[in-house]
């Protein structure tokens, strides 16, 4: 017996357990929870972000950038631009440098909400960085971590957002 994916959607969706997109560019709407959201979406970008990427070399997943380029509607900013950004993708392999060096850098163009994503190679890889470097090195550029994920075959991400001033 066939199952006609048109049907199976329609049930599901009635069932609201899931419902399933092809693709979606959004996360959560009225409870339900998507399947096959872009790795973008679940990045949290949206329609209009403007990101600065920082790091892009051979190495980097062009399968995900072009995903993200595909639900901001815009291209990557590069290091000499002198906007304010709503996020900052730093692409940080073991040997790239000085890490909060970096870490402060990106804060200089990022909007007061704005997130920081440090996506690094897997546990395996050329250029696997420690989870405890960017623990470390986060607090003393002034930022909190968040969240870690697996992005892409070879590359995870750490989201990291600037700490709030403690009010008196």
């Amino acid at each position: 017996m066939t199952i006609k994916p048109k049907k199976m959607i329609k049930t599901l969706a009635h069932l609201a357990i899931v419902r399933w997109t092809y693709p979606s560019k959004e996360v959560r709407e009225k409870g339900f929870v998507f399947v096959n959201t872009p790795m973008g979406s679940r990045l949290g970008f949206e329609s209009g972000f403007l990101i600065l990427e920082v790091g892009h070399g051979n190495d980097c997943d062009e399968t995900l950038r072009q995903e993200i380029v595909s639900i901001t509607g815009t291209q990557f900013l590069n290091g000499q631009a002198h906007e304010v950004v709503d996020a900052v993708i730093i692409w940080w392999r073991d040997g790239d440098g000085d890490l909060v060096d970096e870490f402060v850098d990106s804060l200089t163009y990022l909007a007061e909400n704005g997130q920081v994503w440090v996506f690094t190679p897997k546990v395996g890889r050329e250029g696997h960085v420690e989870p405890s470097d960017i623990q470390d090195a986060a607090p003393t550029a002034g930022l909190s971590q968040t969240s870690t994920l697996s992005i892409a075959p070879d590359w995870s991400a750490t989201r990291l957002v600037a700490r709030k001033s403690s009010k008196r």
